[in-house]
């Protein structure tokens, strides 16, 4: 890769939104450097790996020197959230701000708590969870940065995600049996409009804001196809599976007994409140601004979170979003 390329750091390079804005900035041309603890990673050729902990303020100095853009896609355990997560936010943010770049936060919806309609970006943070209460905070902390002339910042949000790698409530627990066979439990309504979003298509959505001027102190919904439903989402998985998957509708207070050998249950809990209303987001703001972004049909993207499953083995899944 040419040395005099500008430089685009991706900041938790292992997860699923990590890998996917790797391979979407890989595809575009760019230089890129893929950051996560290990220093290790699977990741296109001319990529470049570092080693660097998001918590580690003078570590995010080093491997964001000479970058024009940085894009935080950390994604602490659940377990980890409120110790790790405001360090690694001002880690990241420390990284950008010592070589003047413009800094990209991966985000979500939790911050709106709950809702009756599609949620658009002006809608007040109510939120609902301890977990949703950090993630307002920190939507405020990144935006604080732009506004004080510290950092130039801009927030992507996304609706629960899936595709490969993605750690989800989708992922482990509708994709893998559909992938292998087995038991869906599904702890929500089945019939409420949902739009998840495909990980490829966040990916695109986030390396577009990173590249826009006119993008920097706001917060932008990214474009997802039409709102579905959960119960449309599971026949599709289960037709495209082609396996004996059978879907379980557990109400809440079964989630918490769960959570004794269910992680997700354990951690998310109280974050579950979201597929008992609708989970819908407009992105009409971002459309006017940067045009329809790529959507990935549901079909099209479960055909290809199932062939990731297929050929990966289980593992031990504990979060619910990016």
């Amino acid at each position: 890769m040419n040395e005099d390329q500008e430089l685009h750091v991706v900041i938790g390079a292992s997860g699923g939104t990590g890998r996917a804005l790797v391979r979407e900035l890989h595809a575009r041309g760019r230089r890129v450097r893929a950051v996560n603890r290990s220093g290790r990673a699977d990741v296109p050729p001319g990529v470049e790996i570092a080693a660097g902990d998001a918590r580690d303020a003078n570590q995010m100095r080093q491997v964001c020197r000479g970058a024009v853009v940085v894009y935080n896609s950390v994604n602490p355990p659940f377990p980890e959230w409120l110790e790790a997560f405001p360090a690694a936010v001002d880690g990241v943010l420390a990284g950008a701000e010592s070589s003047e770049a413009r800094m990209v936060f991966a985000d979500d919806t939790w911050m709106y708590g709950r809702t009756t309609g599609l949620m658009t970006e002006d809608l007040p943070y109510r939120p609902v969870s301890t977990k949703g209460v950090l993630c307002a905070w920190l939507a405020e902390r990144v935006l604080a940065a732009h506004e004080s002339g510290r950092v130039r910042t801009v927030i992507g949000r996304a609706t629960e995600l899936y595709g490969p790698a993605v750690e989800s409530l989708l992922g482990s627990n509708i994709f893998s049996p559909a992938a292998r066979g087995g038991l869906a439990l599904w702890p929500g309504e089945l019939d409420q409009p949902l739009t998840p979003m495909f990980i490829d298509d966040f990916a695109h959505g986030l390396a577009e804001l990173g590249e826009r001027e006119e993008a920097l102190g706001g917060v932008w919904h990214l474009p997802t196809p039409e709102p579905t439903t959960a119960r449309h989402l599971l026949d599709l998985a289960t037709n495209r599976g082609h396996q004996r998957m059978h879907v379980l509708r557990i109400r809440e207070p079964a989630v918490r007994a769960l959570g004794v050998v269910w992680p997700v249950a354990r951690e998310g809990a109280e974050m579950l409140y979201q597929f008992r209303q609708p989970h819908a987001i407009d992105s009409g703001k971002y459309r006017a601004a940067f045009g329809p972004g790529q959507l990935t049909p549901y079909e099209q993207g479960i055909e290809r979170t199932l062939a990731w499953y297929r050929t990966t083995p289980k593992r031990r899944i504990i979060a619910l979003g990016r």
